[in-house]
């Protein structure tokens, strides 16, 4: 039998997979997976489903909780956090990146001028987090809200205050309201700095935060505002800025322009230079906007059903938002128990960033036992293939739609890292289980019957026929040719049948 090359197996007997190749050096995963065929890729299984997409990738323990705790059960813990014993992974946190916890003043005491070193902390913190957490829907939440109020680190401006944005801003709030999160970002100096405010006066008005404000933040850019309206929204925003000896948020009234102005319906006398009310006043205003409403249940249904979202799940998650007044647990209730959310499987896939989570969650990976190092390794990893978590330059936040991520350099460097990490080439300093022990114990007879075991552990079934045979193919072997302990399959050749399994869709679906 011929053997096959990675590079070259998923390539085969596309017309067997319904027309559509697992994938192809030429074709990213997440494009296959988003072509229409994605849910021929994944377990019908609910668990499994709500698994993909309110965690950063299932494992055979998080499986057998919600299992037993029904799905509705599990989601309710998911959404009170604070109920769930996570101090593991917080000592983790707390004593391998003790400085992300550091306040702006300690930061500015404890690094020099504009150091990069605390925002890279955080950066791996962030991975740390996201794989190791227990409060999984918590940090999937992290990320999306970290996204939509973006403040790209690492960047100069917030080398001193970025720890502190996703400590009081985004983890603060970011099971809460919606309102209080708005507030705390436009009055925080990760954002006035990011997008300028801190520099805009009434003499000097920039729009940069005025704009985003309404364009990103809140209404969207489909939201029926005017050139007038922007202009308004940077004037009513003048002042809130930063205290320049100790890096703070600061008013400062004598730089607030006076003057009446109106927004989209907000309107106020402004007669003064103590416009900090009125901002405030017009941030709970857009908050509570229907524009709003609509704008941020279209991001949750695009990040947890699909790329286009159901416009009546939308409609009714709005309504859940204004009257809920601005909550964001109940809309996550509502969508995740949802028909349209149930009908979904296989219509949304994996980023890069989600990629990296679900593969080191699947193949049991842990922190280092003492130090930082491969922890800090995860960040390259994550640059190279496309998407460091917080890293995003533009303030749009990463974008989540397969087409933006469909690339041959993306599929190989996604592919690349499956099989370093299978192999435990890199980082070495992570723990991990030795890979054998992904397989049954008592070993299976035969070398189809080990990859049917091998497909149930790494993406929960089986994997269809033709993709069972290229597997096969790749190892030379026939399905019912015996197994043992002694086989190349079981020994070094292990970690490539691994990578060839996450190398699919059957890994990429989200």
């Amino acid at each position: 039998m011929t053997t096959l090359t990675r590079r070259r197996l998923f390539g085969i007997a596309a017309a067997g997979a319904g027309g559509l190749a697992v994938t192809s050096a030429t074709g990213s995963p997440a494009a296959a997976a988003a072509a229409g065929s994605g849910a021929d890729f994944v377990p019908a299984n609910l668990n499994l489903h709500l698994l993909r997409r309110a965690t950063f990738g299932p494992t055979p323990t998080v499986l057998s909780a919600i299992t037993t705790q029904g799905r509705r059960a599990w989601l309710e813990r998911q959404l009170a956090p604070e109920t769930i014993d996570d101090s593991t992974c917080d000592q983790l946190v707390k004593g391998r990146f003790p400085r992300v916890n550091w306040t702006i003043p300690q930061a500015r005491d404890g690094l020099e001028p504009f150091s990069w070193d605390l925002m890279y902390d955080l950066t791996a913190a962030t991975i740390a987090r996201a794989t190791w957490s227990k409060r999984q829907l918590f940090e999937v939440m992290v990320d999306f809200w970290s996204n939509h109020l973006n403040v790209t680190n690492p960047s100069d401006r917030v080398w001193d205050n970025r720890q502190d944005y996703d400590r009081q801003v985004i983890r603060t709030h970011a099971l809460g309201r919606f309102e209080d999160m708005l507030i705390a970002s436009a009055t925080h100096p990760a954002m006035l700095l990011y997008l300028n405010n801190a520099d805009s006066t009434k003499d000097n008005p920039n729009e940069n935060y005025g704009r985003e404000l309404l364009e990103l933040h809140t209404v969207s850019v489909d939201g029926g505002y005017n050139e007038e309206d922007m202009r308004n929204s940077t004037l009513v925003m003048t002042g809130f800025g930063v205290n320049w000896n100790q890096g703070t948020f600061h008013y400062s009234g004598r730089e607030h322009y006076r003057g009446p102005v109106t927004i989209m319906g907000f309107t106020d006398p402004n007669p003064d230079a103590d416009g900090y009310g009125v901002g405030i006043r017009y941030l709970r205003y857009l908050a509570n906007h229907r524009s709003t409403a609509q704008h941020i249940a279209y991001k949750l249904c695009q990040r947890f059903v699909s790329d286009a979202p159901d416009p009546v799940l939308v409609d009714q998650l709005a309504s859940t938002y204004l009257s809920g007044g601005t909550a964001i647990a109940p809309m996550l209730r509502q969508l995740f128990l949802s028909v349209e959310f149930s009908a979904s499987v296989g219509q949304k896939v994996r980023r890069p960033f989600e990629d990296l989570l679900a593969t080191l969650r699947i193949l049991s990976y842990g922190a280092d036992r003492k130090g930082r190092h491969g922890m800090q390794s995860l960040v390259w990893i994550a640059d190279s293939i496309g998407q460091q978590p917080l890293a995003w330059s533009p303030p749009d936040g990463y974008p989540d739609v397969a087409a933006d991520w469909q690339s041959a350099g993306g599929t190989l460097g996604r592919w690349n890292t499956h099989l370093s990490l299978a192999a435990h080439w890199w980082p070495k300093e992570l723990t991990q289980p030795e890979v054998r022990t992904l397989l049954p114990s008592r070993l299976p007879k035969t070398h189809g019957a080990m990859v049917d075991a091998l497909a149930e552990r790494l993406v929960f079934r089986t994997l269809a026929p033709i993709h069972k045979q290229a597997v096969l193919s790749f190892l030379g072997r026939a399905s019912s040719d015996p197994l043992s302990s002694d086989s190349e399959a079981v020994r070094w050749r292990l970690p490539y049948v691994v990578a060839l399994i996450l190398d699919s869709p059957y890994h990429a679906v989200r």
